[in-house]
This record gives structure tokens, sequence and C-alpha cells, in this order.
């Protein structure tokens, strides 16, 4: 029966992945239903601390949006951009990275592609080498970010072995960062000369490309969206300082032990609370945060991760004995083989947050050391292999120069080679910061 509930399980995420979105939750919890009411399989427990993090950081960054931070975020990153146009190869991903890494979301990168293709092409830069760089940038920093999904699942998941944020930070973060630059140099030469570029001539011998706006918004920024700004900031830092410090988070008496706030209640409290504090400061109307995309992305990745980790958990907890007797003595004398799991799992789930609360926990099930499963984290960062990404997607409708392109076999695109050199860079220097830190 065993091959068959798996096959179900499989069945289920391919077909959430078809639609992709909000029903790889729906297709997690059908999963789940066939499990239990077909297989009989006992339910396992659902990830509810990893869901309230999600949803606090969601609110709190669709607050942010409403209050007017992102917008002033991204004036922020276009003047940047502009001030070294020559070395937008270069200067693009760093942007688009911090501001993801910042946020926790990509919305706020998404909003800075048309600004690079522009200024690329005021600088006569083919369009295609920053801009897919910049969305491979944007895609991994998911990874570095303390306020992200994915990394809400994984101090969850890791928790139990006492890793703090700063530690999980200290390998991310850098490991990523180098790899992004490493990534950018793998494109800074790429295709023709923007001049040279057919499609591009083509372009402007049929007038198909009118006049570059090269004059920067008029943009100014309210005194709420500073405001906003400001108290996201407080937030972040306070998540990363208690996350980092235990030794200053309440604690209580119980029996003979001594009971700590633990660090994804403390992540909920901040997150839910800098949230309210941005609605009331800011006078923000809360049907706008509603509203917002930041907080539609948000809940759809609530649902996904909900339903995807729910169904893998209870298949997983139902055969762990028999999972770990099969493959569990491989994997821990070639751990690497996790690490090709979960970036398989990416691929197909199309979903950093959701890839790492379902696979993550069954490595620490195998036995394996906690360097192994935090080297494997940016490996859920492989959902640049199949172009159907929004944020991909986006990127080349941006590129009027149509330097940028999604290809004719699928796998022929803009975004494959940066994707691979930064991908492989970050989980080859995060695997040996992970060894030299724990």
């Amino acid at each position: 029966m065993i091959f068959l509930e798996a096959l179900i399980v499989i069945g289920c995420i391919m077909l959430g992945a078809r639609y992709s979105g909000i029903a790889l939750g729906f297709a997690g919890i059908l999963g789940e239903l066939i499990l239990v009411f077909g297989f009989g399989l006992k339910p396992a427990g659902a990830p509810i601390n990893v869901i309230l993090i999600i949803m606090a950081i969601t609110c709190l960054a669709a607050t942010l949006q409403s209050a007017g931070g992102l917008d002033f975020m991204v004036h922020t990153a276009e003047k940047i951009l502009r001030k070294r146009p020559q070395q937008i190869t270069f200067v693009a991903p760093i942007v688009c990275f911090l501001s993801v890494m910042f946020t926790g979301t990509s919305y706020v990168a998404i909003a800075v592609y048309p600004v690079i293709c522009e200024v690329a092409l005021d600088a006569k830069i083919r369009v295609e080498r920053p801009l897919s760089i910049s969305v491979i940038a944007a895609q991994h920093a998911i990874s570095a970010s303390p306020v992200s999904a994915a990394t809400a699942s994984l101090i969850g998941i890791l928790a139990v072995k006492g890793i703090a944020l700063a530690q999980i930070m200290a390998v991310l973060v850098p490991a990523i960062f180098i790899a992004v630059l490493i990534g950018a140099i793998s494109v800074c030469k790429r295709g023709k000369e923007l001049e040279n570029d057919p499609e591009f001539q083509r372009r402007v011998k049929n007038g198909e490309l009118a006049e570059n706006n090269k004059a920067i918004s008029t943009y100014k920024p309210s005194k709420e969206a500073k405001i906003s700004i400001a108290i996201f900031a407080i937030a972040i830092a306070a998540i990363i300082l208690f996350g980092s410090c235990t030794s200053l988070l309440p604690h209580w008496q119980v029996g003979e032990k001594v009971i700590r706030l633990s660090i994804p209640q403390v992540i909920q409290m901040i997150g839910f609370g800098a949230a309210m504090l941005i609605l009331m400061a800011c006078r923000v109307n809360p049907e706008k945060v509603i509203k917002s995309s930041v907080f539609g992305a948000g809940m759809v990745g609530v649902v996904a991760t909900f339903g995807i980790a729910w169904m893998a958990d209870t298949f997983f907890e139902a055969h762990s004995k028999e999972f770990i007797g099969l493959i569990g003595e491989l994997v821990r004398e070639y751990p690497i083989l996790f690490c090709l799991m979960v970036w398989l799992l990416a691929v197909l789930l199309q979903s950093q947050g959701a890839t790492t609360q379902a696979i993550m926990p069954i490595g620490l099930s195998l036995g394996l050391p906690v360097t192994s499963i935090i080297g494997s984290a940016p490996a859920v960062n492989s959902i640049f292999l199949v172009p159907c990404s929004g944020s991909m997607i986006a990127g080349v409708m941006f590129d009027r120069s149509g330097t940028t392109k999604i290809g004719k076999y699928l796998l022929d695109h803009s975004f494959i080679r940066p994707g691979f050199v930064t991908n492989l860079s970050a989980i080859a220097i995060s695997w040996r910061l992970a060894e030299l830190i724990f």
C-alpha cells in the first residue's frame, strides 16, 4: 500500500503544480483527504506555527505596502540603479537581493524590473544580462530573508535543535549574496551586444521601441511611508535580536523546568503587533491591507504550505520506519542526496516555503546533521528551472528589447545560466559555511 499512497502524494503534488498558486494547497488537502479516509492513515499535526508565522509576516508586509512603504523602497532602488547605469549587471541584482531580503516578498523586486530594463536600454547594455540575474537574485533572496516563508519554516523545523535565527542567517546571507555576484559574472558578457542583437534591430526598424523615459519619477515619499519603513525595520531588527539571543526572551518556571517563549511565537507577536502599529501610526484603512497584492500572495502561500506540508507529514509519519530503513543509511552516508531531493521537489512545487516545510523535517527524521540541512536550504530556489513563475514571465514582458526570452524548448530560457550558476554556488558555499559555523 505504501507505493500506492506514494503515488497519491506525488499525483496530488503534480496536480497542484499544474494549476499552481493556491491550487497547490487545495491539491495537498485533497491528498490528505484520500490518505485519511481512503487508506486510514492517522493525520499528522497541521503545521500551525509555520502558518501563523507566514500570516504574521504577510500582514506586516501588506500593511507596509498599504502605507506606501514599498513604493518608497522601489523609488530608492530606482535612484540607486540610475546612478550607475554602466554597472547595471552587478548593481541591479544586489538591489533586488537586498530589497527582497529586507521585506521577505518578491513583489518589491518585480516593481524594480521595469526600471532595470529602461536603465539598461539607456546605457546600451543587453537587457537580458542584468534582468536575468536580477530575477534569480530576487528568488534566492527569499532564503536569505529573516522574514520570508521559507525561513519561517526552517526556523520552526530547527527550533527543536536549539538553532538560533542568527546562526541560520550567518550561513545563508553571505552564501547567497556571494552566489548572486558569481551569477552576475556568468552573464556580464552574455550574448551579442544590444545594438548587434537581431531581435533588437528588428524592433527598432519596425518602430516597436518607443523613446525611453529617462527622467526619474517625481515621486515624493509621504511621512506615512517613512514611518512605516521605520516601524518595519525595527520589527525585523527585533525578530533578529530575539531570535539570536534567546536569553532575552520571557521565561516561566514550570515545575523544575524553565520554559522560554518560543521563537515562532516571538515572530508571530512582533509581526502582527508591528502591523497594528503601522496601521495606527499611518492611518491605514484595514480594507486596503486586505486588497493589497502582497496580502493576496501571502495568503496563497499560507494555503499552499498548509496543504502540501500536511499531506507530506501524514504520509511520512505513517511510514517513517520503512522510509528510514529504505534510504536512511544511504542519505546519512551521502547527505548530498538529500540536497538533490530538496532541489527536485522545489522544481515540482515552485514554492520555497512549501518545499522547506514539506521535506526539511524528513532530513531531521533521517538523522542528518544540522549542517547538511542548512547547507541544503538554498536548494529550494531551483524554481528557476521551469520558467513558469510570475516573476520570470513578468521579467520577459518588461524587456522591450526582446533579448530576455522564455525559449522554444522550455529549458533554453534566459534564466537557466544565471539560475544554475547562482543556485549551485549558493549550495556549495552554504554547505561549507555551515560546517565552519556549527
